[in-house]
């Protein structure tokens, strides 16, 4: 019997606050960063740099390096990447094409809007069994985890 995909994810107040803040001070263009926690539940970003060729207004791109650095940062953390996050400068925090045809399977993509500079909605994606698309996931916030304060909330 196959695996049953996640379709919720929660994330540490601390860590909502710091991706949307993220994302607030490098509009107008995209930030990206990794999540990394374990269970479901996000503990900490890792904000990474976004080196898109393309244009940083409306592209990332997580490199190979920077990829095996945040496995690094969080086998340094006892725990494990679960996913990505980036923005969408004054866009909706719904995946685009470019996303779906840059996702990688198992992992959560979290995007946040950003409208004149300022965080607005978040929200979770993940990519289908068949890769044709994403479905949105429920984003849980808060510091289920009673040990959420071994990490900082954006580790840069």
């Amino acid at each position: 019997m196959a695996e049953r995909r996640p379709t919720q994810l929660t994330i540490a107040t601390s860590v909502e606050q710091a991706i949307r803040r993220h994302g607030e001070e490098t509009y107008p263009h995209e930030c990206c960063g990794a999540l990394v926690g374990g269970g479901g539940h996000v503990r900490t970003a890792v904000s990474l740099p976004n080196t898109t060729e393309e244009g940083p207004r409306r592209r990332f791109l997580v490199r190979p390096s920077d990829y095996r650095l945040a496995e690094q940062r969080a086998t340094e953390l006892g725990d494990e990447l679960l996913g990505f996050y980036h923005s969408h400068p004054d866009h909706p925090a719904r995946p685009s094409q470019y996303d779906l045809d840059h996702a990688w399977p198992t992992f959560a993509y979290v995007i946040v809007a950003v409208a004149g500079g300022r965080a607005g909605d978040m929200t979770v994606w993940f990519l289908k069994d068949d890769r044709s698309s994403f479905e949105e996931g429920d984003l849980h916030y808060g510091d289920q985890n009673p040990d959420s304060d071994a990490a900082p909330a954006l580790y840069r």
